[in-house]
């Protein structure tokens, strides 16, 4: 079984509402999740997906 690394965004604080997690298992594939609930569902993306999603989230 993979583990995966989970890192918690810059932009998340510890006693606010967003507070987002990603992984990357491979290069192909990018995991989002709630870091508040980290066994209910997860995103998952492909990084080309994910790069085009970024700059979106970075304005917000």
């Amino acid at each position: 079984m993979i583990l995966n690394v989970w890192t918690k965004s810059s932009y998340s604080t510890s006693s606010g509402p967003d507070c987002v997690e990603v992984a990357t298992p491979d290069r192909r594939h990018v995991f989002v999740r709630d870091s508040k609930n980290r066994t209910g569902p997860r995103l998952d993306l492909t990084s080309s997906a994910w790069a085009a999603f970024l700059p979106y989230a970075s304005r917000r």
